[in-house]
C-alpha cells in the first residue's frame, strides 16, 4: 500500500500541476492538453465570462495574468487593453511559458516565467492583476495574495479565481469524498480567498460563486481531474481507483450520474 500512503500525503505543491517542469515530457504534454480542453469547455467559459465582467479590463490598462498557463486568457486581455495597453503573462513553469509564447497572436502581451509569491515587478506597477487556479497549488497562499496586492496601484483591483474542491458533490456513485481527499488535501482554496484578501489589506472585497455541473463522467473528466483516468492513476491507489471507477461506470450505465463543484471569483481593491 506504499502508493496509497504517498497519494494520501500529497501536499499542494507536490502535484504535477504545480511542478510541470519537473515531471516527464509525457506528463507535461498531458497537462498542457488538459489545460487546453478545460479552456474550451462551456462550464469554464461561463466562469471566465463572469470573471471578465467583474475584473472589467479596459483599453490602455497595464495588467498582469499571474499563472497564465498556455496564455489564452492573457491574449484575450491583450485584445481588451489594445495597443495602448500592456499585459504581462507569467507562469512558474518555463514549459508553459514556452507554449504560451509559441501561440502569441501579436497582441500587447509579454510572456515570462515568474513566481507569484515573489513577483519581479515594482510596487503599484499594474492597474489590475488576475490569477486563476493558482492559489490551490501554493504552500503559502497569503504570500501570493500579498504580492498581487503589492504590484497593483492604489485603487487598482486584484481578481483571484480559484476552485473549492471541498464543495464537490455527486449523485449516482460512491467514494467521492475519499477521492477528493486523495487529490486535493488543501481543497478549500477558492472560498478562502476573500478572507486572505481582507487580511492582506485589500478593500471593497466581493465574491461570486459559480457552480459547475456535469451529467456524465466523460464531461466531468474534461474539467475535474478526479474523473480524468489518466491523471487519476497518478494519485489514487489501485484499489481506490478500481472501486471509484466501477461505481462511476455503473452510474453512467444507469444514466443517473451528477457531479458539481464551485469556483469562487474574488475581487479586492488596493487601498
Amino acid at each position: 500500500m506504499e502508493h496509497e500512503e504517498e497519494s494520501m500525503n500529497i501536499r499542494p505543491t507536490d502535484n504535477a500541476f504545480a511542478r510541470i517542469d519537473a515531471v516527464s515530457a509525457e506528463m507535461r504534454g498531458k497537462i498542457i492538453d488538459y489545460l487546453d480542453v478545460v479552456a474550451g469547455h462551456p462550464e469554464m467559459k461561463r466562469v471566465r465570462t463572469a470573471a471578465s465582467a467583474i475584473f472589467a479590463p479596459s483599453e490602455g490598462e497595464r495588467l498582469l495574468d499571474a499563472g497564465c498557463g498556455a496564455g489564452e486568457v492573457a491574449r484575450e486581455l491583450g485584445a481588451q487593453v489594445g495597443s495602448a495597453g500592456a499585459v504581462f503573462a507569467i507562469d512558474r513553469s518555463q514549459q508553459a511559458v514556452a507554449v504560451a509564447q509559441a501561440r502569441h497572436d501579436g497582441g500587447p502581451v509579454t510572456y515570462q516565467s515568474g513566481d507569484v509569491t515573489a513577483l519581479d515587478f515594482p510596487d503599484g506597477h499594474f492597474d489590475g492583476v488576475r490569477c486563476e487556479r493558482v492559489v490551490q497549488h501554493l504552500a503559502d497562499p497569503d504570500a501570493a495574495i500579498a504580492e498581487l496586492a503589492r504590484v497593483t496601484r492604489p485603487g487598482g483591483r486584484v481578481c483571484v479565481i480559484d476552485t473549492d474542491w471541498s464543495s464537490s458533490v455527486g449523485d449516482g456513485f460512491d467514494h467521492l469524498d475519499e477521492v477528493v481527499g486523495s487529490f486535493f488535501p488543501g481543497h478549500s482554496a477558492g472560498r478562502c480567498v476573500r478572507s486572505r484578501m481582507v487580511r492582506s489589506g485589500l478593500r471593497e472585497t466581493s465574491v461570486l460563486p459559480v457552480t459547475l455541473r456535469f451529467l456524465s463522467p466523460a464531461d466531468a473528466g474534461v474539467v475535474a481531474p478526479i474523473f480524468n483516468r489518466v491523471l487519476m492513476r497518478e494519485y489514487l491507489s489501485e484499489e481506490l481507483f478500481d472501486r471509484f471507477c466501477s461505481s462511476v461506470d455503473r452510474s453512467a450505465d444507469r444514466g443517473d450520474f451528477l457531479y458539481a463543484f464551485t469556483m469562487w471569483i474574488s475581487l479586492g481593491r488596493v487601498a
